[in-house]
C-alpha cells in the first residue's frame, strides 16, 4: 500500500509503497479516508519536537485519521507507531475509536480533534474558565485559536470574547463565530497594548489564551498591569500555549506585582493523565456533536496522498487545515 514516509529527520514526507498493516488480535484493518497535517507532525518530522528522538527511521507520518472499518462505520482514531495515519490503510483498535456523525465531512472530522482538544484544555483545564467571563485570544486567526473563540462562547458560556490576529478577513469571520471585538495587528503588534488596555478597562479580562508569545504577549501583559497603587484588583489568568511570534519576551517584575495576573502554560506535559482520560469518552463526542449541529466550524483544504510532498509545503489560508485524502 502507499503511505507518507520520511527517511531522515528534516526531510519532507514522500508517498511510496510500504508493507500492508497487520491487525493484532481483536483489531481490524480499515481504509483511511482522511488524515490532517498538523503542526505536531511537522515538528516531529523536522526533528524539533521532543518526541522526534523516539522515531525509528524511515518513519511513516500521521498521528490520527478518519478510517472506514470493515463494518462500514467511519471512525476517528489514532495511529499506532511505527504505522502512520497518512496511508491507504491502518490497523484500528475498535475499543479506541469515536464514530463520526454521518453529517460530518471526512476532512473536517480528521482536522478537528487535535486543535479542538488543545483549545478545550486551554479553556477548561488551564484557563479554568467560568460562565460569564471575558476572554482575550492572542493568535485567534489560526486553526486552534479560532476554535478557542468558538468554544469559549458555544461550550463554556463566555460573556465577552476578543480575537487578536493579523488576517483582517479571518478576524471579520470570527465576529460571526463568537468574537465580540477584534484587534488587528501587524508583524510588530503595533498598537496592541493600547487596544488591550482600553478593552480591559471596559470588560476586564478574566482569561487570556496566548498562541503567539513574543512581542504580542509582552505588550498584552504590560497592558494588564497597573500604574496606580490604589488600582482595583482583578484576577486575569494568562495561559501560554504557542510561540509563533517568538520564543522569548521581556517581562518586568513590576507587571506581576501590579496586577492579579496568573501566568500558566498549557501543553502535553502540563495536563494530567486523568484529564486526557476524558478525551474519548466525553470531549471528542461533544466536539463531533457540535460539528454535526453546525455550532462549531472549521475550514479545510484537501490534497491526495500521492501529492503529500506538495501538500506538506503548501501555504494555507488563516484558520485552514490541510488534509490528506488517500
Amino acid at each position: 500500500m502507499k503511505a507518507a514516509v520520511i527517511d531522515a529527520l528534516g526531510h519532507t514526507p514522500v508517498c511510496r509503497e510500504v508493507e500492508e498493516p497487520s491487525a493484532p488480535e481483536g483489531w481490524v484493518v480499515g481504509r483511511v479516508r482522511a488524515a490532517a497535517i498538523k503542526n505536531i507532525e511537522r515538528m516531529l518530522a523536522a526533528g524539533t519536537h521532543y518526541g522526534s528522538g523516539h522515531m525509528a527511521l524511515p518513519a511513516q507520518i500521521g498521528l490520527d485519521a478518519v478510517v472506514e472499518i470493515p463494518d462500514g462505520h467511519r471512525v476517528y482514531t489514532g495511529a499506532t507507531p511505527p504505522a502512520g495515519a497518512m496511508a491507504e490503510r491502518m490497523a484500528v483498535n475498535p475499543a479506541q475509536v469515536i464514530e463520526v456523525p454521518t453529517s460530518v465531512d471526512d476532512a473536517v472530522a480528521a482536522a478537528l480533534p487535535n486543535a479542538a482538544i488543545s483549545a478545550w484544555f486551554a479553556l477548561e483545564y488551564a484557563g479554568q474558565i467560568q460562565t460569564g467571563q471575558s476572554v482575550l485570544v492572542l493568535g485567534a486567526t489560526g486553526v486552534t485559536g479560532g476554535l478557542a473563540v468558538q468554544l469559549a462562547t458555544q461550550q463554556f458560556g463566555a460573556d465577552h470574547v476578543v480575537a487578536v490576529g493579523r488576517d483582517e478577513a479571518r478576524l471579520e469571520q470570527l465576529r460571526t463565530r463568537g468574537a465580540d471585538n477584534v484587534i488587528r495587528i501587524d508583524n510588530e503588534a503595533t498598537g496592541l497594548a493600547d487596544a488591550v488596555r482600553a478593552l480591559h478597562a471596559e470588560h476586564p479580562f478574566d482569561l487570556v489564551l496566548d498562541y503567539l508569545w513574543g512581542s504580542p504577549a509582552e505588550q498584552t501583559l504590560r497592558a494588564l498591569a497597573n500604574d496606580d497603587l490604589a488600582a482595583t484588583f482583578h484576577r486575569t489568568r494568562f495561559v501560554q500555549i504557542g510561540e509563533t511570534a517568538g520564543p522569548t519576551l521581556t517581562l518586568p517584575a513590576s507587571v506581576m506585582r501590579s496586577a492579579g495576573i496568573e501566568l500558566v502554560g498549557q501543553g502535553g506535559g502540563s495536563v494530567p493523565r486523568e484529564a486526557f482520560g476524558r478525551v474519548m469518552t466525553e470531549i471528542l463526542p461533544a466536539l463531533f456533536d457540535m460539528l454535526s449541529a453546525g455550532t462549531l466550524t472549521l475550514e479545510t483544504r484537501t490534497m491526495p496522498l500521492d501529492q503529500v510532498e506538495s501538500a506538506w509545503t503548501q501555504a494555507t489560508a488563516s484558520g485552514e487545515r490541510m488534509v490528506i485524502i488517500p
